[in-house]
């Protein structure tokens, strides 16, 4: 994940599907396309999608999470054995927040423009990894492109325990821990053949930070760490033995366009994140919430061998940040963390699932065009 001479270039993962593709993911959603002619859709898409990332001169390139049909974090319930029915359908809109409750009149407009409704599948049984074929299809899907488009570098997203099962009451394990602690073995599979197969992992844990202000805003900090501790145990226990240059690990405080006036403080949890066996962390640094916060990783001494991979570019805005910009922000981060631990990153996904993009696809591939020039310009500043 790093280069001798240059701040190489990345993103999160998720990009914004294209039209003809998303029609594909309608009709697979409603068993409306044979499972032959699905897989050749979704290959073709994945081929396109990495071909457009070398294009613009992404170094790291995904697959755009094409494959995953349930959303960055449900689409592992489809891979696992144990989850039943669906309960019903959570809304953000129903979810009770201090950001939510002091801006009650702006959610209220707001939601019902970008909500995502997402089914509740509880734990009724033992959790089992079952997805290995789709699994192995993202993984010789994403390699095949890279080939093809001479990419040698790609990463693959997915769930940490406590964002995969935030949704789902556990009805068969005799503890909390022991859910998470199951979940967190299965994910372990997920986790090793992506890293077996020569790619990185991205491990994704937004619902890490969001419970800060979901717990805190009813409740107490004692309480958040009560809830954050055991499924930061399950999982470093999940990523043991895998080599730690190979995963990285990130966190947004949620992806949609609002206040975020009471995200906890990224000092508040750094000490969580430091204790992960992980070799980089892409962390939100282009949210102005947010950006002040690249001094925290001066004082949290990153440890030998780890890297940063700040968001330089928003994923929650349609304004295309400059590439001076872009090259201002990642030498911030060179100036406390050293230049050859810093990589340029997004924020978040463009697309919060298959059928919700947060900026239209133009202006996405402009935004990673200028992470592309900016990190060419602190570059050259950083290595005259």
């Amino acid at each position: 994940m790093g280069d001798a001479n240059r701040i190489l270039t990345t993103h999160v993962g998720s990009l914004v599907r294209p039209d003809n593709f998303t029609e594909v993911l309608h009709h697979k959603v409603k068993n409306e396309i044979a499972d032959d002619e699905f897989e050749s859709e979704l290959s073709q898409a994945v081929a396109w999608v990495v071909q457009k990332q070398a294009e613009v001169g992404i170094d790291v390139v995904s697959d755009g999470e094409y494959g995953k049909i349930g959303g960055w974090e449900q689409y592992v319930l489809d891979r696992l054995s144990g989850f039943g029915e669906a309960l019903g359908e959570a809304s953000m809109a129903e979810v009770s927040t201090g950001d939510m409750t002091r801006f009650a009149d702006f959610y209220r407009e707001f939601w019902p423009t970008q909500d995502h409704p997402e089914a509740i599948y509880p734990c009724v049984g033992d959790i089992e990894y079952v997805g290995f074929d789709e699994l192995h299809r993202d993984i010789d899907n994403l390699k095949s492109a890279m080939a093809a488009s001479n990419v040698e570098c790609g990463f693959l997203p997915v769930a940490a325990p406590a964002s995969a099962f935030s949704l789902s009451p556990n009805q068969h394990y005799s503890t909390e821990e022991e859910y998470i602690e199951a979940g967190a073995k299965a994910l372990r599979e997920e986790y090793k053949a992506i890293t077996e197969a020569g790619l990185d992992v991205q491990v994704d844990d937004a619902h890490l930070p969001f419970m800060w202000d979901r717990i805190v805003n009813n409740g107490t900090r004692q309480e958040y760490f009560a809830w954050a501790r055991p499924r930061i145990e399950a999982l470093k226990e999940a990523l043991r033995g895998i080599p730690e240059e190979r995963v990285r690990y990130h966190i947004c405080w949620g992806s949609w366009n609002g206040p975020h006036a009471s995200d906890v403080e990224l000092k508040e949890i750094i000490d969580l994140l430091l204790e992960l066996p992980v070799g980089a962390y892409a962390v939100e640094s282009a949210n102005p919430r947010h950006e002040h916060e690249w001094k925290v990783w001066g004082d949290a001494k990153l440890p030998e061998g780890r890297k940063v991979i700040p968001g330089v570019i928003s994923h929650q805005t349609n304004v295309v940040e400059h590439p001076e910009l872009v090259a201002e922000r990642l030498m911030r981060f060179a100036s406390v963390v050293g230049r050859e631990n810093v990589l340029g990153g997004s924020d978040c996904g463009f697309a919060q699932g298959p059928f919700v993009r947060r900026v239209h696809p133009s202006i996405m591939w402009a935004k990673l065009e200028s992470l592309v020039e900016g990190a060419r310009i602190a570059s050259a500043e950083l290595w005259p």
